[in-house]
């Protein structure tokens, strides 16, 4: 068969609270993520592995708080006054921790927001109890938000993380196949992004359908890449 070249278009993930799939596994995160109104003290830590919805809820959040997103490793002190005007998330704290200029931003934003009354929503992969901070500051005000965790997924919401993965990348695949793929892949968010990456990879690249067929043998060769 011909292979046919393939091309890296940008995927545009849906991102608004009605395409959040809410399951018993996520359903506690999610109720405190959004009665943000009773969080203590105005924050809170949302942690969770990648892929698992952090940035969705997020995102769903500042909609309905009208709130900014940053990237905790973007943060500049000298922006930290116009953010804490506003309810603010900022997001992959633990990836900028070590970073002395983005910790010190990080530390006056949440003091600015909390003397301003400003909801502050920080996500990470790692619980602050994990972080190896250099400022003790930041890290004693972490480890002293609460925090609530995306667990991992359960049959319903594995299904679910598929589909849209699939819809977000504008593919359009039989349930029979993601049925096939949840009974047979890792039980991880990480798991789900790998395999729907590899099927949109060698369907466009071999001019295939996603079928069964085609899941058995791309779930053949991530097997025997792994091993």
């Amino acid at each position: 068969m011909n292979r046919q070249l393939t091309f890296d278009l940008p995927v545009k993930p849906a991102l608004g609270l009605g395409d959040f799939f809410v399951s018993s596994s996520n359903a506690p995160a999610v109720r405190t993520v959004l009665d943000w109104q009773n969080w203590p003290q105005g924050k809170l830590v949302l942690v969770g592995p990648q892929g698992s919805g952090k940035t969705h809820l997020a995102h769903a959040w500042a909609a309905q708080t009208e709130a900014r997103i940053v990237s905790a490793g973007s943060l500049d002190v000298a922006c930290v006054e116009g953010l804490a005007e506003g309810s603010v998330a900022v997001e992959n704290a633990d990836a900028a921790i070590g970073d002395h200029d983005a910790e010190a931003a990080m530390f006056h934003l949440h003091n600015l927001a909390l003397a301003q009354g400003k909801p502050l929503l920080v996500t990470s992969i790692s619980p602050p109890a994990h972080w190896h901070a250099v400022l003790p500051d930041l890290l004693s005000r972490m480890q002293g938000s609460a925090m609530v965790s995306l667990s991992d997924p359960d049959d319903q919401l594995l299904a679910a993380v598929m589909i849209k993965q699939f819809a977000d990348r504008q593919l359009i695949v039989d349930s029979e196949v993601v049925l096939y793929l949840t009974g047979r892949i890792e039980r991880s968010f990480a798991s789900v992004r790998n395999v729907v990456e590899s099927l949109d990879r060698t369907s466009l690249a071999e001019g295939r359908r996603i079928t069964r067929v085609l899941a058995r043998q791309v779930l053949d060769k991530l097997a025997q890449d792994g091993d």
